[in-house]
């Protein structure tokens, strides 16, 4: 592989001078030392696949080529690449070194999930082409066969050759490649005392270090058992082992010096050998096992096939091939000008092609211009009412379908119940009939016995648990809070304050500090509905204290922040604070709502001015900057919902800037420039992926966006009023 990938990038070099190609190797720990120019991604960790992905998404690189074999990457059949392509919007060319014809899950699964990934597949054979439409599934269009490059050396005699190793007066079988169980070496070795009986100055060499692998695994013993079956046989004087590591140059050196080449591989299933392809390129008579490859490259006189582990028909054919020297010399001629078309030339062409053609068929993006001038989004609740039943709204979405498998949970209704008592200009018979079909599943979930909303139900309408997370119980006690002092109809803000007081003040044993924000905007709302609520006081104080706390154990000079790490849901600490200080009139609570909200949506911010959320990648790592992806679309409508609750305790304008600027992310102003809005009917695309869209719509996301356009809706107004206000009239 190594060997390969070297001559491809000196192909691509050579035929193309003006093209940069970065190189990254896997280290298996085997104390291999690249060259200062090769990157190198540790085989088993995880984070060095997802920080050469950054790296490579920094570097200016147009596209990515993978060379893919099975046991070079790590994780179940080298599934931790796909952290690496799965974080790089790139197109992706990965030529397959091997195919199976009968994978395991698990070989099935990465292959299945490469070639989703891939925009194209390059193999080096027909029948691996055929294996791929037929087994994977993969369409023809995604496929090309491209024959293993060779290297171009003229046809020239082996005699003129043999001085250089010491093999005057002998006639040469060769076998190459890293030495290992599956070679068919033994089958070799067996074949000798015939072919030496025939041709007593017969040798066979075998070139050739054994494999690292197996080495580790058990030192030399297979080298040793192939040194004690010649000595077995009688055949020790007729057998050389070169256990070395040789450079092209030098392999090609021994390939012209063999009168035979031999490739007795047991795999029937080898896409692949570059070992053969040299051979043929320097015109070696070659017998071979039927291997896939084998079978296409020696295809039409250009070779001899013998069955697989058969030592007796083995012997026969180099028997043939030996003694007739005219018929050989033909074959040579034969095989030589079958491998003028597999020059690493021409192979660089057609690869240089396929990634130019991948480069223009990349996914078309709207452009900043575009989505600057994008008009906000009138609330709309289409995709709402899509994902909702009588029960309640659906979590997950397969595409824009409702996902009944994964039930509904208290976390999405809670989060409808608030859209349906903040939304303007709907039919209040439509507000009333879904205000209280959401209501009722936040009022089921409650469970007094534990003194805890539950939050997973399942599409029968059994729960899954008898309690929650202490999330769910902040958001269900938010959304009462919210709907107690914003409900338009005066029945739901009854009710919502009802529960409110019966559930509040359980709320006090929350201890995730994003569950206590969520409970304390509910009680921040139900504060300004009943003025002087002594539950709601207690939950916005403790916690208010509980989070000025964390901040000062957490603080760094360069990271004001309430914790070491960031996570989800992060602008929802400050506007708790904010909510807190507007409704309590403290100063203390309101400036370290400021402050942090203003470190946080710096953190927001990308080199070219867009909003970036803080993406999945970037949960658990102390005091690291945030990383770009998965973003989702939860962490916009959070800044969104924090700077209107800033603009309210400061009237500061660059708080409505940076809504808007959170609220164009759904446009398409992001890091991919596209939209993840659906205007046609109020949906929500699932998150933004290195690679583009996730196309699922769930509830969250679609909450979110509606949502977020309530809230720029009502903050827009809010701008206006401030900077027009009314005279008074005489």
């Amino acid at each position: 592989m190594a060997t390969f990938t070297s001559d491809t990038c000196d192909a691509l070099a050579a035929r193309f001078p003006a093209m940069t190609v970065d190189l990254y190797a896997m280290d298996d720990g085997s104390g291999i030392a690249y060259p200062e120019h090769i990157a190198t991604i540790d085989q088993n960790d995880p984070a060095a696949y997802r920080a050469a992905a950054r790296k490579i998404a920094e570097s200016g690189a147009r596209a990515i080529w993978l060379q893919h074999e099975y046991g070079i990457f790590g994780g179940t059949a080298g599934e931790l690449i796909l952290n690496l392509l799965d974080r790089v919007n790139l197109p992706v060319l990965v030529t397959l070194h091997t195919v199976l014809e009968k994978p395991g899950p698990d070989e099935r699964r990465v292959l299945e999930a490469l070639a989703r990934r891939a925009s194209k597949l390059i193999v080096m054979a027909e029948k691996a082409r055929e294996i791929l439409r037929r087994v994977y599934g993969v369409a023809d269009a995604q496929i090309a066969v491209i024959p293993h490059g060779v290297p171009d050396r003229p046809l020239v005699a082996p005699d003129s050759v043999k001085p250089r190793f010491g093999f005057e007066g002998r006639r040469v079988i060769l076998t190459f490649g890293l030495i290992a169980p599956g070679k068919g070496i033994e089958v070799m070795i067996d074949a000798m005392p015939r072919i030496v009986a025939a041709h007593p100055e017969t040798l066979y060499v075998v070139l050739g270090a054994t494999h690292p692998n197996l080495v580790r695994r058990e030192g030399e013993a297979y080298r040793e058992k192939l040194h004690a079956l010649a000595e077995t046989l009688g055949v020790s004087d007729h057998v050389r082992f070169i256990d070395a590591f040789v450079d092209p140059d030098e392999l090609l050196d021994y390939l012209q010096a063999a009168d035979v080449y031999v490739t007795p591989y047991l795999n029937r299933d080898q896409i692949t050998s570059g070992t053969l392809s040299y051979a043929v390129s320097v015109g070696k008579p070659v017998v071979a096992t039927p291997y896939i490859h084998a079978t296409e490259i020696l295809d039409e006189n250009h070779g001899v096939l013998v069955n697989f582990g058969d030592s007796a028909q083995m012997a026969a054919a180099i028997v043939r091939l030996l003694e007739d020297d005219a018929g050989r010399d033909a074959l040579a001629e034969r095989a030589y000008a079958r491998g003028r078309t597999m020059l690493w030339s021409r192979l660089a062409e057609r690869a240089a092609m396929i990634l130019g053609e991948m480069e223009q068929r990349a996914p078309m993006r709207l452009g900043k211009a575009m989505t600057a001038r994008a008009s906000l989004l009138a609330p709309d609740l289409t995709a709402v009412l899509r994902m909702s039943d009588s029960t309640g709204m659906y979590q997950h979405g397969v595409f824009s379908v409702p996902d009944r498998h994964h039930g509904y949970c208290v976390d999405d209704n809670a989060r409808a119940l608030m859209l349906l008592g903040r939304i303007e200009d709907i039919d209040e018979s439509q507000r009333d009939q879904w205000m209280t079909v959401y209501a009722s599943f936040v009022q089921h979930s409650w469970n007094p016995d534990h003194g805890r909303f539950r939050n997973f139900m399942r599409f029968d309408r059994s729960w899954c648990e008898d309690f929650g997370s202490e999330d769910s119980h902040g958001r269900a006690l938010w959304s009462l809070g919210v709907t107690a002092r914003h409900a338009p109809i005066q029945k739901h803000a009854d009710w919502a304050a009802n529960l409110f007081d019966r559930t509040a003040h359980h709320a006090l044993s929350l201890g995730a500090p994003r569950a206590q924000a969520f409970a304390m905007l509910g009680a921040a709302a139900m504060f300004d509905a009943r003025r002087g609520h002594g539950a709601s006081r207690a939950i916005l104080e403790t916690f208010g204290d509980q989070l000025l706390a964390l901040l000062a154990e957490s603080r760094r000079p360069d990271w004001p922040w309430f914790e070491a790490v960031l996570a989800y849901d992060n602008a929802r600490l400050p506007e708790a604070l904010l909510r807190a200080g507007i409704a309590l009139g403290r100063e203390d609570y309101r400036e370290c709502g400021l402050q942090t909200l203003d470190w946080i949506a710096g953190q927001q911010i990308a080199p070219e001015g867009h909003f970036r959320a803080v993406g999945t990648d970037s949960f658990g790592r102390a005091f690291e900057p945030p990383m770009p992806f998965d973003q989702q679309p939860l962490e916009a409508q959070a800044t969104i919902d924090a700077c209107e609750a800033a603009f309210e305790a400061s009237g500061d304008r660059r708080w409505v800037d940076e809504a808007r600027r959170a609220y164009r992310w759904f446009l398409g102003e992001n890091d991919l420039d596209m939209p993840l809005a659906t205007r046609n009917d109020g949906g929500c695309f699932d998150g933004l992926m290195p690679t583009g869209i996730n196309r699922n719509q769930g509830a969250e996301s679609i909450l979110a966006l509606q949502l977020a356009s309530c809230a720029i809706s009502r903050l827009s107004k809010a701008a206006t009023a401030v900077a027009e206000p009314v005279g008074a009239v005489a």
